[in-house]
């Protein structure tokens, strides 16, 4: 996809880039693509659905958090809280009717905070290697000699394996993330969900999936499953994982 994005506007907060499929009779719920921490809404698993959607007729969305990809504002001052008002701001400008929503990494927990925020309009939930709570990890798994910097810059930036860009870590991301964490309780959701995990995934554990579900059975959820790939890495972007994804998506549409 090669189009020029539009752009959210708001009156005091950062444009929003975003990209949109919108058939004029539409009779399948919109699919809205949530992306991972310093991810884009050009990724291959966007652009996979995007093309997908199209193919069938399906309403789709994909949109790029503050700070992250064509969007305004900067990175370093995002936060789990800004980046969920983000994706409700999204969806409910540019959306109507049932939603499917596909959170990847990151996505996945801000897509379970948008479908705790809206959830009569929740047709259903997938998860690609979801990781709410994840800043908890992120905080745990710093060294000494890292929470110092942290401490006297507000910032670390920590070794990325997937580029040579470093993670950045923001005292303000981490302060702010005890405010949205969802595995800490039972989680009340009523719509069906499916967690796609890779078993080889070196940035969320398999287990992560299946904190999940249990916090959502805690809740009285009966539809939640996991989906393990034993070859799969964080990503899941071989063709064999996009197929998979778009079978989920088919079944709960």
């Amino acid at each position: 996809m090669t189009e020029q994005p539009s752009f959210l506007r708001r009156t005091g907060q950062p444009a929003l880039a975003y990209q949109q499929f919108q058939p004029q009779k539409a009779d399948l719920p919109t699919v809205v693509f949530l992306g991972g921490y310093r991810s884009d809404m050009n990724g291959s698993k966007a652009l996979y659905l995007d093309d997908t959607c199209r193919a069938q007729g399906q309403p789709f969305l994909r949109f790029d958090y503050r700070g992250h990809g064509q969007s305004e504002g900067l990175f370093e001052e995002g936060t789990i809280g800004l980046w969920f008002s983000d994706a409700l701001a999204v969806i409910d400008e540019l959306t109507s009717g049932p939603l499917i929503l596909v959170g990847s990494s990151m996505g996945g927990w801000i897509g379970l905070l948008v479908a705790r925020a809206r959830p009569e309009r929740v047709q259903g939930f997938i998860g690609i290697a979801a990781a709410p709570d994840f800043t908890k990890d992120m905080e745990a798994g710093m060294t000494e000699a890292q929470k110092l910097v942290m401490a006297r810059d507000g910032v670390v930036r920590i070794p990325n394996h997937y580029s040579d860009e470093p993670y950045t870590i923001t005292q303000a991301l981490i302060q702010d993330g005890p405010d949205h964490f969802l595995l800490d309780k039972p989680l009340a959701m009523r719509f069906p969900v499916r967690l796609l995990q890779g078993m080889k995934d070196e940035d969320v554990p398999w287990q992560t999936a299946f904190r999940i579900k249990n916090a959502l059975e805690e809740g009285g959820h009966e539809d939640a499953k996991v989906l393990l790939v034993e070859e799969g890495n964080h990503r899941l972007s071989r063709p064999e994982d996009l197929a998979m994804l778009a079978e989920q998506v088919a079944a709960l549409s």
